[in-house]
């Protein structure tokens, strides 16, 4: 795929002429006179950044940003005014008129290169957070394609997940990479012959072996990425079926020893199958799905974590509130 060009933007021929000048070497150059011809070139070449006169003749340079926001295919691309006004009320402006910087003319060679890169690794950064949260989706799906669990099952468990992790003392950060590794529980799924998967009736014991396979099959498709995103998910796939007493699998792990991300996941994953529909049952009484998993306190699940799990309740119930009526919502589409 080609490089995604800087476009500049000015009335003046020399200052474009100057751009030109300090970053050809380096960058894809394409260029604007005024503010419509800015908005065409936009719409043409999906520039990655912009360089942008404040002061034209037909549009000033804070119109054509305000309008670049206003749009959501364009919002996305980082505007720099590059002008001769240096006032803090200009800058102000600026910045309000949706700029990420703001540079006075005469520009220094050394600074416009420097400002120029550092934006365009912002995009770069922003892309590949993209592309991950894109790779969650599609695996996250792909987990749970054969199924039962359908509608926002994954979305739930995450954000169950990043509320209970807070309230554990989790920092914000490591408890939102939580919230995103979980819905990719049950990748290895994806493994599991629909004969297994899909049955209607109990497993036997030698469909139990397969089926115990999942996890593990997780673990090797998550951890071939280095990202910390994915060596949490690949964690909480290989995990999250262990239990507190040593009687789950695949490794038959007790207590602490199971990570505390894959502990999470289990409270929240019995709290979100029990208290929703699914096509073989109706949702539990919530009196009802406390219950269970006070009962599951120190066998299945970590007590700490239970009694935790309480004393948030009430920020789950609204989370709950929240997917359910985005379920609804997607589920019954309103008319065209």
């Amino acid at each position: 795929m080609a490089q995604r060009p800087i476009l500049c933007v000015d009335d003046e021929p020399n200052n474009l002429a100057l751009l030109r000048q300090i970053l050809q070497g380096d960058h894809r150059l394409v260029f604007a006179r005024n503010g419509g011809e800015a908005l065409a070139a936009v719409a043409k070449h999906d520039p990655a950044l912009i360089l942008m006169d404040v002061e034209m003749p037909d549009m000033d340079g804070y119109s054509v940003a305000i309008k670049l926001k206003q749009d959501p295919r364009t919002a996305r691309i980082p505007v720099i005014f590059v002008t001769a006004l240096n006032k803090d009320t200009d800058e102000r402006v600026g910045f309000e008129a949706g700029g990420v910087d703001y540079l006075t003319k005469p520009v220094s060679a050394y600074v416009l290169r420097a400002r120029v890169r550092t934006h365009l690794s912002l995009v770069q950064a922003s892309a590949l957070e993209q592309s991950y949260r894109d790779a969650i989706q599609m695996l996250s799906i792909a987990g749970h394609y054969n199924d039962s669990d359908t509608g926002s099952h994954v979305w739930r468990i995450g954000a169950y997940a990043r509320a209970l992790a807070l309230a554990l003392g989790w920092d914000e950060q490591r408890a939102a990479l939580l919230e995103q590794a979980a819905p990719l529980h049950d990748t290895g799924k994806i493994g599991i012959p629909d004969a297994v998967l899909k049955k209607p009736g109990p497993l036997t014991p030698e469909e139990w072996v397969v089926m115990r396979t999942h996890p593990s099959i997780g673990h090797k498709i998550l951890s071939q990425s280095a990202a910390p995103l994915f060596q949490l998910a690949a964690e909480i796939s290989l995990n999250h079926h262990e239990r507190w007493d040593g009687s789950g699998y695949p490794n038959g792990l007790a207590g602490a020893a199971i990570p505390e991300s894959a502990r999470i996941i289990a409270v929240v994953d019995v709290f979100d199958a029990l208290s929703v529909r699914r096509p073989y049952k109706e949702p539990w009484p919530l009196d009802k799905v406390l219950q269970t998993l006070d009962e599951g306190a120190g066998t299945h699940l970590d007590a700490r974590m239970v009694r935790t799990f309480h004393d948030i309740l009430p920020r789950i119930l609204e989370l709950k509130a929240y997917w359910d009526a985005r379920e609804q919502s997607e589920a019954n589409p309103l008319p065209q």
